[in-house]
């Protein structure tokens, strides 16, 4: 599914990423845990295929292919999703427009508007969201649990094979993480070759998505590899002197 060999990254002058390697087969769950700074938000938006940063050596590859020098919608088209740690709100442009022109950039064929709105109406309704939320700007006056619910209705409605989640435990309250992991993993469940890379801070979240790979995260590359069980160590015992 997606091999990062060797990648160093820069911003500005500061290396970022230093030598970072990471293998996720398909139908994987891998966590990376680490403290502020070390890069992980950062390596989220290098896959996504963010231009802001500079990719000094190594390579990224999704699917057997190079997609290093990839845009961020050739990335999308791919099957890669990013769930932002803070989704932002976009004035002019309703969810029901973003999601039928995202979805018909990905198919073959264009969505009819009934198979759209069945589609979009199931998952809203799993995910406890009223319909009016189509008619509005993205995020438009949302809370931070309406932003994280809407995300993962994009990830229903595109349905993805690999899936970046930035820190989606943030700014929930536990009702709202259990609908979110809930319908997270329902998504896998159907959707057994999805791969996904959980970019957390605490092992709370991995009560609820299980991760079949922890990595411990520090200064831009991984230290340790473990199962579940290293996310309380981690939760117990802190990352270490070099903690932040």
């Amino acid at each position: 599914m997606l091999k990062i060999d060797n990648l160093t990254v820069k911003i500005g002058d500061r290396k970022i990423l230093d030598r970072f390697e990471l293998e996720i087969n398909d139908g994987e769950i891998h966590a990376i845990m680490g403290p502020n700074g070390t890069g992980k938000s950062t390596l989220s938006k290098i896959i996504m295929g963010s231009k802001e940063y500079n990719v000094v050596s190594g390579t990224i590859t999704f699917n057997g292919e190079d997609i290093t020098d990839l845009s961020v919608d050739e990335r999308s088209r791919k099957g890669i999703f990013l769930s932002m740690q803070n989704p932002i709100s976009v004035e002019g442009v309703t969810n029901r427009e973003f999601l039928r022109t995202a979805l018909n950039a990905r198919s073959k064929e264009p969505i009819s508007l009934f198979d759209f709105i069945k589609k979009t109406e199931t998952n809203l309704n799993e995910l406890g969201i009223k319909n009016d939320v189509l008619t509005q700007n993205i995020n438009d006056g949302s809370s931070g649990g309406e932003r994280k619910k809407n995300e993962v209705l994009q990830i229903k409605v595109l349905e993805p094979s690999f899936i970046i989640l930035d820190e989606i435990d943030s700014g929930l309250d536990v009702d709202s993480l259990k609908v979110v992991c809930k319908n997270i993993n329902k998504y896998k469940e159907d959707n057994p070759k999805t791969s996904i890379l959980i970019i957390t801070h605490y092992s709370r979240l991995l009560d609820y998505i299980k991760p079949d790979f922890v990595h411990k995260m520090m200064d831009g590359h991984i230290v340790e590899t473990g199962d579940s069980s290293l996310a309380y160590i981690i939760d117990k015992t802190g990352y270490g002197d070099n903690n932040a």
